[in-house]
This record gives structure tokens, C-alpha cells and sequence, in this order.
């Protein structure tokens, strides 16, 4: 059971990822091109001179699988990228304070509690109004809400494998701190890091779009999957496919990424395979 799901996440990832990569050359059409005469098209295929609408438009005759396809590379770039800047940032503490422990560790750590106490988009919306809008702000807002999920997670497994003979066996030959971080502790919570990483994507996917649905994250014309929510909920009733489609994207992108990062820590934490 747990191969067929690792599988299905997988091809949602593979998916996602040439839908960011390949999509705007794919797309039938311009994802800003408004055509009144085409607004709130259901799903059609075409024919008799009229163009094809696979999705269905949108109020403004925008063509819905165009811009699902279009902001694609937009949501996946912005997870991408906050998701390298923040994984850097808070493995690197996370080592930091797990390995010296000390005056670090535990004003960090009062950092880390102080956060988590506040819900994350509570934060993010103070952030963003404090801040301003547009893609680097928004990035920058993901990385100052999510880094202290990575020193959390790291140090504690810092603390478990500092113990460990190895460890103490480099400490023994005269290896440096330096050498033993990167040869012995990085390595054996790099898959920690990974799978790390993989729900993150999923999380920061779920912000983006919360944000862009109350207007606080990518502003239009530039489409993602959460203004485009935003924008055809007043349709919901009448017109299905404007808010369906790219809720769909939502939850498949974010459902496929916690089922592949499920198997991974499935395979490679033995306590947890069955």
C-alpha cells in the first residue's frame, strides 16, 4: 500500500515539476488575454471555429487551463526558492545548536518557542502587511515564518547522533568540529533534511495561496492557484470549474508531496516500515 502511494506522489511531483518547467510553452493560450465574449465558458473541447477550452473561462473569458499551467511555474518557483533559502538557514542553526548546546543553543531555542507560538499565517499576514507585497517580499516573509520548523527538527536529531561511538571515535583521532559536522552528523541527518524539505514545499504551497486568496500574496494580473480561487468564488454557484480547477491543483500538489514524503520516510526509517 505504502508503494503504490509513494508512487502516485511521485508522478504528482513529476507532473508538477514539468507543469512549472514546460507549462507556459504548453498553454493554449494567453493566461492574461481577456475576451468578454468567452467569459464563463464551461469545459469544451472546441469546434465549429470556436476555440478550445479544456477547463473552461473565467469572468473575463480568461482560459483557465492556460493560467493553472502559468501559475504553476510561479507557485513552484516561489516554494523552491524559500524553501532552499530556508532549509540553508535553519540547518545551519540547527547544527549550530544542537552540536555546541551552551548560550546558543538555548537563546535560539527561546527564539524557536516564542514563534511557534504564534500560527504561522497569523504571522505571515502581519509580515506582509508590515513589509508590502510582490514575489522577493513574499519569499522573504516564507523564510522569517518557516526556519525555525528546520533548527527545531535538526537539533534534535543533532542530539541523538552527537552521542554516538562514531562520533566520539573522530573526536578521539583529533578531528576537528568542523570535520566531524560535515562527515558525520550532516550525513546522517541529511535524509531528515530532505524529507524535511519535501513537506515544506507543501506547506509554504498552502501559504502562498492562502495569502494570494486574501489578496496579500501575488497580486493580478499574474495568476496562481489562490487568486484564481479568490477571483471565481463569487461564480462557485453558477460557473464550478473557475474555483474547482485550480483548488484541485491545490490539493493534489500538496497531497502528492505528503504522500511521497511519507515513502521516503517510510523507506528509510526502519521503525517506521511495517
Amino acid at each position: 500500500m505504502k508503494g503504490r502511494l509513494g508512487v502516485t506522489g511521485t508522478a504528482v511531483i513529476v507532473l508538477l515539476l514539468l507543469a512549472a518547467a514546460f507549462g507556459p510553452s504548453l498553454a493554449p493560450h494567453n493566461p492574461v488575454e481577456v475576451n468578454l465574449a468567452a467569459r464563463l465558458t464551461p469545459p469544451t473541447r472546441g469546434g465549429d471555429g470556436q476555440p478550445a477550452h479544456w477547463l473552461g473561462t473565467d469572468q473575463l473569458g480568461r482560459d483557465i487551463l492556460s493560467r493553472i499551467l502559468h501559475a504553476a511555474r510561479v507557485t513552484v518557483g516561489i516554494s523552491l526558492t524559500a524553501v532552499a533559502v530556508t532549509a540553508g538557514l535553519g540547518v545551519t542553526l540547527g547544527l549550530v545548536a544542537g552540536f555546541y548546546r551552551g548560550p546558543i543553543d538555548i537563546m535560539l531555542m527561546r527564539i524557536v518557542d516564542v514563534q511557534l507560538a504564534f500560527p504561522t499565517i497569523l504571522l505571515a499576514i502581519t509580515m506582509v502587511a508590515v513589509l508590502g507585497r510582490g514575489i522577493g517580499i513574499l519569499i522573504l516573509v516564507f523564510v522569517i515564518a518557516e526556519w525555525v520548523r528546520y533548527v527545531r527538527v535538526i537539533r534534535a536529531q543533532v542530539l541523538v547522533v552527537r552521542e554516538m561511538q562514531y562520533v566520539e571515535a573522530a573526536r578521539a583521532t583529533g578531528a576537528t568540529d568542523r570535520r566531524i559536522l560535515a562527515g558525520h552528523i550532516f550525513r546522517n541527518v541529511l535524509t531528515d533534511i530532505i524529507i524535511l524539505m519535501n513537506l515544506e514545499i507543501g506547506r509554504i504551497i498552502l501559504l502562498e495561496s492562502s495569502l494570494s486568496y486574501l489578496g496579500l500574496g501575488v497580486q493580478p494580473p499574474m495568476p496562481t492557484w489562490g487568486n484564481m480561487v479568490n477571483e471565481g468564488r463569487l461564480y462557485l454557484q453558477t460557473s464550478w470549474w473557475v474555483v474547482t480547477f485550480p483548488g484541485l491543483a491545490i490539493v493534489l500538489s500538496v497531497l502528492g508531496l505528503n504522500l511521497f514524503g511519507e515513502a521516503l520516510r517510510g523507506a528509510y526509517d526502519p521503525t517506521g516500515r511495517e
